[in-house]
């Protein structure tokens, strides 16, 4: 690319703000820069040759708009009073009403979640790309950015001319004004490739130590060419309490929510939230680990102690029936719309019974006590040899980006880069599965696509 004193490269087209990356929040941050001064020229490009990919696979294709409570506790990444106050700036109700003005009502599930009533990822994205036609907004598509600088007073944006576009886009931009919301690394398929980074680098930001996958499944460590005994349960899901334990056995975090057994480990909605945590702490902490415990709502202690009253009761029958009272206690986190009460299937007792070394037909009255803790050990306080996730590749997040002590929060206005907003997952910011980085990313976009164009509205009129 040309540096600052050189002239303007040929087949470059001018507008007053440039958006690089169009999914959730760069389309947002397009559309409220339209609607905040129609008199401004917008151009948003995007590599993908479809627009809007993680939108149409997010909740199973369903699109988990919002949450019906957001606040900063569901988040991680920067601090979470940061995170507080670019939230307050557009809430979940200016997001109903968003989607409410353009046809689309969202229902509310027992989990707290917010879909569309179609319960169809389509009607969110058309209802978002007519709202960006509307807007005035140039959408280029595919159009792969391969460097962005700060040329004179402007940015120069340039175009992969290496990548498949349209004939006829120009290969260069200058804008007066530049959003990045190119994303992160999660789910590469969709586009997220990560070169975002690169360009918020090049003007002068940092990045978090560490970049990972979030919301994303784990793995458990084989033993030679043995599998996991869990693995062989493939398919099945149930409520569980995840912990990550320090070194210290200090609980680090906690949630109760339901646990899919799949052929690699763990995956659904207890899993991914728990990931990011246990990544965090095993990056400082050796020692770290996940716990999982089958029964929610009991200690080892308490089902020790009901073993030893089991009479002439088999293990396997106790387990099962014990696995379908309320428990003793409240489940630690336990999720919205999740009961906390298991039912434990016979196949997963008799594989919990042969990891404690115990016959499930065996009288509750003839085990020892040291067998009698074992199994409890194993259904409640079970340590899982995780030995990684399934990467970027299987993420819906990701955890780490620019940091928002770098961002003014009022405006996403880069403090390092004046005429620079940033917006959506570049930032570290990452929230928990449930539709809570959908409303990170209407939150950011509304505010750097509104504060940008107020920007260039002022430089116009002075």
């Amino acid at each position: 690319m040309p540096t600052d004193s050189a002239p303007t490269p040929l087949n470059t087209t001018t507008c007053d703000l440039a958006i690089v990356g169009a999914g959730a929040a760069g389309l947002f941050a397009s559309i409220w820069a339209g609607l905040t001064d129609p008199s401004i020229s917008i151009i948003a490009v995007d590599g993908a040759r479809k627009i809007g990919a993680k939108i149409l696979v997010a909740g199973g294709g369903r699109c988990n708009v919002t949450h019906a409570a957001v606040s900063e506790t569901a988040y991680y990444g920067s601090s979470r009073n940061s995170i507080r106050n670019v939230l307050r700036q557009f809430p979940v109700e200016k997001t109903v009403e968003f989607f409410a003005s353009r046809g689309v009502t969202l229902k509310a599930e027992p989990t707290g979640k917010l879909f569309p009533t179609t319960d169809d990822a389509h009607t969110i994205l058309d209802a978002l790309l007519a709202a960006v036609k509307t807007s005035r907004v140039r959408l280029l598509n595919p159009w792969r950015v391969t460097g962005v600088e700060h040329s004179g007073s402007d940015f120069l944006i340039a175009r992969d001319t290496a990548f498949d576009h349209v004939p006829g886009d120009p290969a260069f931009i200058r804008a007066r004004r530049l959003i990045l919301a190119t994303g992160g690394k999660a789910l590469p398929r969709t586009g997220s490739d990560g070169l975002g980074y690169s360009f918020a680098k090049a003007l002068g930001h940092t990045l978090t130590p560490q970049i990972v996958p979030a919301l994303v499944p784990l793995t458990l460590q084989q033993n030679g060419q043995q599998s996991h005994p869990l693995v062989t349960l493939s398919g099945l899901a149930l409520p569980c309490t995840l912990e990550v334990r320090g070194g210290t056995n200090k609980r680090l975090a906690a949630f109760t929510n339901d646990t899919l057994l799949t052929h690699f480990g763990l995956s659904g909605p207890g899993p991914l939230d728990i990931s990011r945590s246990l990544q965090a702490a095993q990056a400082t902490d050796a020692g770290a680990a996940l716990y999982i415990n089958f029964l929610p709502g009991y200690l080892t202690d308490d089902l020790d102690q009901m073993l030893a009253t089991g009479a002439g009761t088999s293990v396997g029958n106790f387990v099962s029936d014990l696995s379908r009272r309320k428990p003793p206690r409240e489940p630690l986190e336990l999720a919205e719309g999740v009961t906390g009460l298991c039912d434990l299937p016979e196949r997963l007792i008799r594989v919990l019974c042969a990891m404690a070394n115990i016959e499930p037909s065996m009288p509750c009255h003839a085990l020892t006590r040291d067998s009698r803790k074992a199994l409890s050990r194993t259904l409640t306080d079970l340590k899982l040899p995780i030995s990684g996730t399934r990467g970027f590749t299987f993420a819906e997040v990701t955890a780490g980006g620019i940091p928002l002590s770098e961002i003014q929060l009022a405006t996403m206005e880069s403090r390092v880069r004046p005429g620079l907003h940033l917006c959506g997952e570049i930032l570290d910011v990452d929230g928990r599965i449930g539709g809570y980085n959908f409303q990170w990313a209407w939150a950011s976009g509304f505010v750097a696509g509104k504060s940008a164009a107020m920007a260039l509205g002022q430089q116009s009129a002075t």
